[in-house]
């Protein structure tokens, strides 16, 4: 069979299950019509129906089609939900962004990464760890606001010697007096591909992974 059949098969599939739906709905008013039009022929005339009966079942019936028809316009109103996702995020790819990680990596410009902090902090402490574990620079800002910020990693070690180019992890804690104060670490990555998720648009993140449109902390 060739592509343009099959495509014509397709095609008219879809139309016979448009059609199909529409009359299934139809078929369900009129069937409702008919039950109750049979009712009122086959009523006991010594105890016929009350108008206050009649009514009800017609107001249950209008009440059905009306949900019917709302979650129709909902579920269109969130198709074209999706659909503005997906395109806002394909302006996406090509730009750095930071999302949730706690990786780093270093280039010879530098290393770039981010964190997330629920209140203002007074002293913000980020510690940066090679392969082994071992600290190789600190990073220590002060009164820091609420919300998600970057910052660069120059490569300078703890010794003032340029560190090795690679990857390294990067853990953060931040405190408000004596209290802590919740924070979490962002890795930057550039996204390279936009796809429509079962929950709104997904982007790959270079070998990040895939994230959701809501797990952009920023753009930069």
């Amino acid at each position: 069979m060739s592509v343009i059949n099959e495509t014509k098969n397709v095609l008219a599939s879809l139309g016979r299950n448009e059609s199909v739906n529409k009359t299934a709905n139809d078929d369900a008013q009129t069937r409702f019509l008919t039950l109750l039009t049979t009712q009122l022929r086959n009523q006991d005339p010594m105890n016929p129906l009350e108008n206050a009966e009649v009514t009800s079942q017609l107001a249950q019936m209008s009440t059905v089609d009306g949900i019917e028809r709302l979650n129709k316009m909902f579920q269109k109103f969130l198709d074209a939900q999706e659909a503005a996702e997906t395109m806002n995020a394909a302006a996406l790819v090509g730009r750095g962004v930071l999302v949730p990680g706690k990786g780093m990596i270093l280039t010879e410009a530098g290393g770039v990464g981010g964190f997330v902090l629920d209140t203002p902090a007074q002293r913000v402490t980020l510690s940066i760890r090679d392969s082994a574990g071992i600290e190789v620079a600190k990073i220590e800002l002060d009164d820091v606001e609420a919300g998600s910020h970057n910052y660069v990693w120059d490569g300078t070690s703890v010794s003032g010697e340029r560190a090795a180019s690679g990857l390294y992890t990067v853990s953060v804690t931040a405190s408000e007096g004596d209290k802590n104060v919740a924070a979490r670490t962002l890795e930057f990555g550039q996204v390279t591909g936009v796809m429509r998720g079962p929950r709104g648009a997904d982007l790959q993140v270079g070998s990040l992974g895939i994230f959701q449109f809501n797990d952009i902390k920023q753009i930069l």
